[in-house]
């Protein structure tokens, strides 16, 4: 019996000495997709660019520290529309998304820097037709400190090193792809984050 006491103590002055819930939370953003958008261009004989209407964005944290933070992008490949269906059903097709085999583009970061008062550079895996490869999206964060704001970043990558060899009919294509991500951004719960000035 005597035992038993002794460990119900020790477990109440254990649990006495855990941090309280305020320092254990973390900051919690929303993206909201209704504000937002994933665009992209690629220089051509023809005007092609468009954007995707189906995808997903989370921005998580593990502390205050905005080195901590993880960016995930989801996108339905099949939800492209450069606004001409010959143009949308041939980047579905096999020569460029592949999007039976391969419905999704991914890409998820493995860190984030911060380069200035309001620039980051984000690292990370991008993932098109099923290759994997890292890219960096540079962005620039507009609303700091309010709660609310607009991060708006840039990514370029080789098409032919994700097996997009082919081109369009009587079109001529450029290999450089830019990626333009304009995300709103909400902090629903937690503390700012700690940036650097």
């Amino acid at each position: 019996m005597k035992m038993r006491y002794l460990a119900l103590l020790s477990l109440l002055t254990a649990a006495t000495l855990l941090p309280p819930l305020a320092r254990t939370q973390v900051p919690v953003f929303k993206i909201t997709p209704g504000q937002s958008t994933i665009k992209f261009y690629v220089k051509a004989s023809v005007e092609l660019q468009g954007n995707f209407d189906k995808w997903d964005a989370t921005l998580t944290f593990k502390s205050t520290d905005v080195t901590t933070g993880v960016l995930d992008i989801e996108i339905q490949a099949a939800s492209v529309n450069t606004g001409s269906g010959m143009k949308d059903g041939k980047l579905k097709g096999e020569d460029f998304f592949d999007v039976k085999k391969n419905p999704l583009i991914t890409f998820k970061s493995t860190k984030i820097v911060q380069t200035g008062p309001n620039t980051f550079d984000v690292p990370g895996t991008f993932t098109i037709r099923g290759v994997s490869k890292p890219e960096t999206l540079n962005l620039t964060v507009s609303g700091i400190g309010t709660g609310t704001g607009d991060i708006k970043g840039t990514m370029a990558f080789d098409r032919k090193q994700y097996g997009m060899d082919s081109g369009i009919p009587f079109i001529k294509i450029a290999d450089r792809v830019e990626v333009n991500v304009s995300l709103h951004g909400e902090r629903i719960s937690g503390p700012p984050l700690a940036l650097k000035p």
